[in-house]
């Protein structure tokens, strides 16, 4: 059965194979021709020359029904699990002649479901038909696929031809972004960070060496304690120094263990976490970037969404150690918690591994996330 199904799409994509009909057809024409030869009967010769013409007929026409087509995309914009992903193609009869009865299929990447199918009545003499058609994602990631298949068996029914057109396609999927609003772990973070920026500075204001970066005129309201006096000298008017102002530990820095591996629905959770905690932070105004193990710190909008679609549980550590300054960590491997950096704050996804006491006498804060609560509650609560 699987033997016969691959000639059969093999004879389909190459050339033409025989629909029910054509089958039944080429039978008769067989028996008519037997039974003239067996009665030298030349109606039975009219009959079978006659069946057999109409297949040569029925087989020639659909390759040339398929050819003159051309077939685009249009970019597929990027949407949010749950959103309607919108696909939009449009088929081009570049011939003189009409396309009649054509079938269109998209074959879409697994993720996404099943391949997409649509019945072309008729295309007019360079026409277009454009189709466009939607579906619901209920997974976030990166989906690529390249072609797109048109089949016809016009224009008499006898035989079927498929064709496939290179057609790429990229579709980006985004994990969900829980509206929060507030969120106690990255407030406490910012407001740690930010009494560290805001001492750095007191501290290079107050300094006279050893923080120099660049030299600049003298304007009203500088202190004279910044003044260069040898490169004053030396250009014939004041020089000030313009000091290096410490900014160690300025960004929010969201981690997300994704060496290790992770159950699926916790992985999914924690991905969602990590988008929203960003984009809690970036509506606050903080400084703010992500960190995977397969693609390091990014930041901008676009990167961590496209990042976070397409970040996998146990992926290849390509970017090194996570950054050694204070950070938000995402884990669900309790003992990544003994060695987070000084000021870190965490969340953790134990699952059989979860120790409560454990978690409370560690000197870092975070919150323990419970799989069977709502992540958005959590991610609002106060920190242990």
């Amino acid at each position: 059965m699987k033997l016969r199904k691959r000639i059969s799409d093999w004879l389909e994509s190459h050339w033409v194979t025989p629909a029910y009909a054509g089958w039944l057809i080429a039978g008769l024409a067989i028996f008519f021709f037997m039974a003239a030869t067996n009665t030298m009967a030349g109606w039975l010769y009219v009959i079978s020359g006659v069946s057999f013409a109409l297949l040569v007929v029925a087989a020639v026409s659909p390759p040339r029904s398929l050819k003159g087509i051309e077939v685009t995309r249009q970019p597929i914009a990027p949407v949010s699990v749950g959103d309607r992903l919108v696909v939009k193609l449009a088929i081009a009869n570049q011939t003189s002649q009409p396309k009649a009865l054509l079938q269109i299929q998209d074959l879409v990447s697994a993720g996404l479901g099943k391949p997409f199918t649509e019945v072309l009545e008729t295309i007019p003499t360079q026409g277009v038909y454009r189709w466009t058609y939607a579906q619901v994602v209920e997974q976030r990631g990166i989906f690529r696929w390249r072609t797109v298949q048109l089949r016809t068996a016009a224009s008499l029914g006898l035989f079927w031809c498929r064709r496939t057109w290179e057609v790429p396609a990229t579709a980006i999927v985004y994990p969900t972004v829980l509206p929060l609003t507030h969120c106690p772990l990255i407030d406490a973070a910012g407001r740690e960070l930010s009494a560290q920026v805001q001492s750095s500075s007191q501290r290079s204001q107050m300094a006279t060496a050893g923080l120099t970066r660049t030299l600049r005129p003298y304007r009203w309201g500088d202190p004279t304690r910044l003044v260069h006096w040898r490169s004053s000298a030396r250009f014939g008017d004041l020089r000030v120094r313009e000091l290096e102002v410490l900014t160690k530990g300025q960004k929010v820095i969201i981690c997300l263990d994704s060496a290790t591996s992770w159950p699926s629905d916790e992985f999914e959770q924690a991905v969602i976490a990590a988008a929203s905690l960003y984009f809690y932070a970036q509506r606050h105004n903080q400084n703010v970037q992500l960190w995977t193990a397969g693609t390091g710190s990014v930041q901008g909008h676009q990167m961590v969404l496209e990042t976070l679609a397409q970040v996998s549980s146990g992926e290849t550590p390509l970017a090194g150690n996570s950054p050694q300054q204070p950070l938000v960590w995402l884990s669900q491997n309790l003992t990544s918690l003994s060695y987070l950096p000084a000021g870190s704050r965490w969340l953790l996804w134990p699952g059989q591994q979860s120790d409560s006491q454990d978690l409370l006498n560690r000197s870092e804060p975070g919150i323990v996330i419970q799989s069977d609560q709502p992540l958005q509650l959590q991610l609002q609560s106060p920190i242990s």
